[in-house]
């Protein structure tokens, strides 16, 4: 398991929720390291960047318009196997199919309103993180709890 990056965005259902600092807690709690993170409205043209393999599914125009609506609270996370465990705190896509302790069986039911959105792949990651962020933006630094989170660096 190598140490990589993903992206997490909390969507504008999760910020006007107040659930910031539930979900930022959440990944904090399990160990990983917050790198980067900004409150931003991105605009439509960035979002359809974004999501541009959706592009031909008949929900697309209803997701930009949704994600344009509020502001996103765009981060990233660092760690070991950073992008699987992040998609496992999230919890299934569809609200009603993830379980309890996860941050969607917890705070969301609606697939259209399911609070955050996770990298699926490390190559994914990579690009979300690229479009997100400039590079002078993810912040290199060393955690003092590292030690006491994994056995071996």
């Amino acid at each position: 398991m190598a140490t990589e990056q993903t992206f997490i965005a909390i969507k504008p259902d999760g910020v006007q929720r107040g659930l910031v600092g539930p979900i930022v807690s959440r990944f904090e709690n399990r160990g990983y390291k917050l790198v980067a993170i900004k409150l931003v409205t991105p605009g439509k043209a960035h979002l359809e960047q974004h999501y541009a393999d959706l592009k031909d599914k008949p929900f697309f125009p209803g997701l930009v318009e949704y994600m344009n609506s509020g502001p996103i609270c765009a981060m990233v996370w660092e760690g070991r196997d950073a992008v699987k465990t992040g998609r496992t705190l999230l919890g299934a896509t569809n609200p009603l199919a993830s379980a309890p302790g996860t941050i969607r069986g917890d705070f969301a039911i609606d697939v259209g309103r399911n609070v955050c959105h996770g990298s699926d792949s490390v190559e994914n990651a990579k690009k979300e993180i690229a479009l997100w962020f400039k590079d002078d933006e993810l912040i290199n630094w060393k955690s003092a709890s590292a030690p006491w989170i994994y056995e071996k660096p």
